[in-house]
């Protein structure tokens, strides 16, 4: 294919009514890079995209449609998988609903790219991405927070060796979630009810296990405490109902090398500190604080040495003696550059790390950190792989 060609690959994409499909894959990546022209890949083709929008709500659907200029829109699900014009299926459902629908996309062919968690159990997910292989089919999973401009810098200072040995990363994720009565809720009530597939531990520890296996290495095991601490809530509509999913989970995780990760996830704490998520990484040589977007450190030579003195006042201002790393680097969008990764791997037919395999393991942590709170143990996590 020459430079003055364009192909044009059609994209199903399946739950763009919630906030994370409309916002994030379809305005910020997929119409993105359809109003620039499409993106240009490494061989010097051109592609760009098609989007299908599909849902069960046409009058809804029909709206986000008129607004961005998009012509094809259905909620035929089956009738969008049938036809070979569409070639990717792109998922944005809630949990329960993922699976059956991804099976469907992988019986008709379809290339896969997906939210996470990829299904409700390891052995469902383990299935899909049995079948996916089986089928010769290029899948991907969304692995969005290690594209975040602080996650990115913080790679860099690890693959430079500043840290000399890492010894342990400190994360703390989370915000005040209302709980509906007095001022209304800013998450959807279904997180709030396992029945519905909520829980923070499903939501986040997929998260954190991409994580923690791409910049730090392969988490041997886990140890967590989940909690429902406010069991009252209300929905959408004022009406009341008992939360039965955790909004809090506290976990602990064993890292190749010797490395121990503590991370905390709730919807039930009051920030206080710089961004919504920060990681603290400590190493031999030096540490590092990072968040969504900023990124301070602080070397061995520049560490202060506090002694502990309960009888006087501590005036020393610890913030002070962190560096800022500067934003030397134009960062996209996390979920952006994604899909445009994934895309030049389909078209180009290039091995994808970011497979439903990757999405397994993201299940199986969840699913450890759910067993590990029932059973008040630490969970061994075992290698995955395909037959």
């Amino acid at each position: 294919m020459s430079s003055t060609q364009t192909r044009e690959i059609g994209i199903i994409m399946n739950g763009v009514s919630g906030r994370m499909g409309y916002r994030q894959h379809l305005v910020r990546s997929i119409l993105a890079i359809r109003d620039q022209g499409g993106i240009v890949l490494s061989d010097g083709s051109r592609v760009t995209v098609r989007p299908l929008l599909v849902g069960r709500n046409e009058q809804k659907l029909a709206e986000i449609a008129a607004e961005h200029g998009i012509e094809d829109y259905t909620t035929d699900l089956d009738a969008a998988l049938a036809d070979p014009m569409w070639e990717i299926y792109a998922d944005f459902l809630v949990t329960k609903a993922r699976a059956t629908a991804i099976r469907k996309a992988i019986a008709a062919g379809k290339a896969i790219y997906t939210e996470k968690p990829t299904a409700e159990s390891l052995e469902e997910a383990l299935e899909l991405a049995s079948l996916a292989k089986a089928a010769g089919i290029k899948t991907g999973v969304v692995h969005d927070k290690l594209y975040l401009p602080g996650l990115q810098k913080l790679k860099r200072l690890i693959d430079s060796g500043f840290f000399g040995r890492i010894l342990s990363v400190r994360g703390e994720f989370g915000y005040w979630v209302f709980e509906g009565d007095w001022q209304p809720a800013q998450r959807p009530s279904w997180n709030y009810r396992t029945e519905d597939g909520g829980g923070i531990i499903s939501d986040m520890f997929p998260h954190w296990n991409y994580v923690l296996e791409n910049l730090f290495g392969e988490v041997k095991s886990v140890y967590a405490q989940a909690a429902v601490h406010i069991a009252d809530r209300w929905d959408e509509n004022g009406e009341h109902y008992n939360a039965t999913a955790e909004d809090a989970a506290y976990g602990i995780f064993e890292i190749e090398g010797g490395i121990v990760a503590e991370i905390n996830s709730s919807w039930t704490v009051r920030v206080n500190r710089d961004e919504l998520v920060e990681f603290q990484v400590d190493g031999t040589h030096g540490s590092a604080v990072v968040g969504l977007f900023g990124c301070k450190i602080q070397p061995r030579n520049a560490t202060p040495k506090p002694v502990w003195n309960p009888d006087l006042e501590d005036t020393r201002d610890y913030d002070a003696d962190w560096q800022q790393v500067p934003t030397n680097d134009v960062f996209l969008n996390g979920f952006r550059q994604q899909w445009e990764e994934y895309l030049e791997s389909y078209v180009l037919g290039t091995d994808y790390a970011f497979d439903l395999l990757a999405g397994a393991r993201g299940v199986q942590f969840a699913e450890a950190g759910l067993s590990s709170s029932a059973e008040g143990r630490k969970i061994v996590l075992n290698p995955l792989s395909l037959a």
